[in-house]
């Protein structure tokens, strides 16, 4: 059996580089891109709900065949030539990798700089045996990219989440449409599921409790995601909830996001999950954090507010937090945010911006009034298989009032 491929991401040689790399494994580095974009590839089965997308297997959020399709943080062949080929042998299914938008465009952008510098690199052997070799290796890089000039749009994923809730067999599901990113537009990134919102919706399922996700008899809980993308918190959470007592008040889920495609593609996953007659328990509504308009749902205080991988430019996270001063509930509210760690790329030091602006609650001892704060943060390895390839682990912060 043929290996399986890595991704472009954490398996091309950067460009800069170049040189240092021998014949053999720039060549290994154009076969997995052939791989990957020139196979022909068996038509799968079409999903039972959403019978026009491209239906991938279901899996366990531990299952290494699908990685996150989350947005990735390099762009240009500045940020490209920062990532090295990773050690480790993250392999994935070939499927999952032709369907990434971010990996394509990434393969596209090495290979486009590979063809700019070709004729030095051939020049660079001596031996006539290896320069021939060389220029047909320059030869194949060419044909692939060939590949895509003429490629299909790109399809929509189907991805099914099964997050467990305990030591027995009782599991939350979770169906999303994985819509592709809209090229022109920065802000679809929430057309995709990230890494960092499946560990967290993982963590939300094993221990509803810690996170406040506990329903009362006499209140109903209220519970606002930020930047929700696909919405994968907001409905896992409100699946959660579902299995409340009769007595339990019902609660209150507001799920918002940004970019016009992005919240069409987030009711469709609400509606998806949640098919008539069921009552759709998640409101989804639009909320720019810039300029941001509190009312209809909005202008009443939330007990959970949750977050993950938002921050994606310097002033996300200042914005964020003023959104959170209005929205949160005075003295008990919490705030979970979770982020991943990118140590390279366009995006990289963007996580230490949320601590610029939130203070760790030890520091603000002896202040007077309420203020947010962080209460804890944890450090979260990076799953096999779930994630970015430029992702190098995540943190998440407990945020509330001190």
């Amino acid at each position: 059996m043929a290996p399986r491929p890595t991704p472009p991401t954490s398996s091309l040689p950067p460009l800069s580089r170049l040189a240092s790399y021998s014949l053999a494994q720039v060549s290994q580095a154009v076969d997995n891109l052939r791989t990957i974009y020139c196979t022909s590839v068996a038509p799968t089965k079409p999903s039972l709900i959403l019978p026009t997308r491209k239906a991938l297997p279901k899996h366990l959020i531990h299952d290494t065949s699908v990685p996150d399709s989350g947005y990735a943080s390099a762009e240009g062949e500045e940020d490209d030539e920062e990532q090295a080929p990773q050690s480790e042998d993250a392999s994935y299914d070939p499927d999952v990798l032709r369907s990434d938008s971010f990996e394509r465009e990434f393969a596209i952008r090495w290979l486009t700089g590979f063809a700019a510098r070709s004729d030095a690199w051939v020049d660079l052997s001596d031996d006539e045996a290896e320069t021939d070799a060389r220029a047909a290796l320059v030869d194949a890089a060419a044909s692939v990219l060939a590949t895509f000039a003429g490629e299909e749009e790109e399809e929509a994923i189907t991805r099914t989440f099964t997050f467990p809730t305990g030591p027995g067999p009782e599991a939350v599901h979770v169906e999303l449409n994985d819509a592709p990113l809209l090229s022109d537009d920065h802000t679809s990134v929430g057309l995709q599921s990230w890494g960092s919102s499946i560990l967290l919706a993982e963590r939300m399922c094993m221990h509803p409790s810690a996170f406040g996700l506990v329903p009362s008899a006499n209140t109903s809980l209220r519970i606002l995601e930020l930047g929700a993308g696909t919405g994968l918190l907001s409905i896992a959470a409100a699946k959660l909830l579902g299995t409340s007592p009769p007595s339990a008040q019902r609660p209150s889920i507001v799920a918002t996001d940004y970019h016009p495609s992005v919240l069409a593609n987030l009711r469709s996953n609400v509606e998806n999950n949640f098919p008539p007659p069921t009552e759709r328990p998640v409101d989804v509504l639009a909320l720019d954090w810039q300029n941001p308009v509190y009312e209809g749902v909005l202008s009443e205080p939330f007990d959970v507010i949750l977050a993950a991988d938002v921050v994606y430019h310097p002033e996300h996270a200042r914005w964020i937090k003023a959104c959170v001063e209005r929205l949160l509930v005075r003295d008990c509210g919490v705030f979970w945010l979770i982020i991943p760690i990118r140590p390279t790329g366009r995006h990289e030091g963007m996580s230490n911006t949320v601590e610029a602006v939130f203070p760790r609650a030890e520091a603000m001892q002896g202040n007077e009034g309420r203020a947010l704060a962080i209460l804890s943060v944890e450090g979260l390895s990076k799953h096999n298989g779930v994630g970015r390839a430029d992702e190098g682990g995540y943190r998440m912060y407990k945020i509330g009032w001190v």
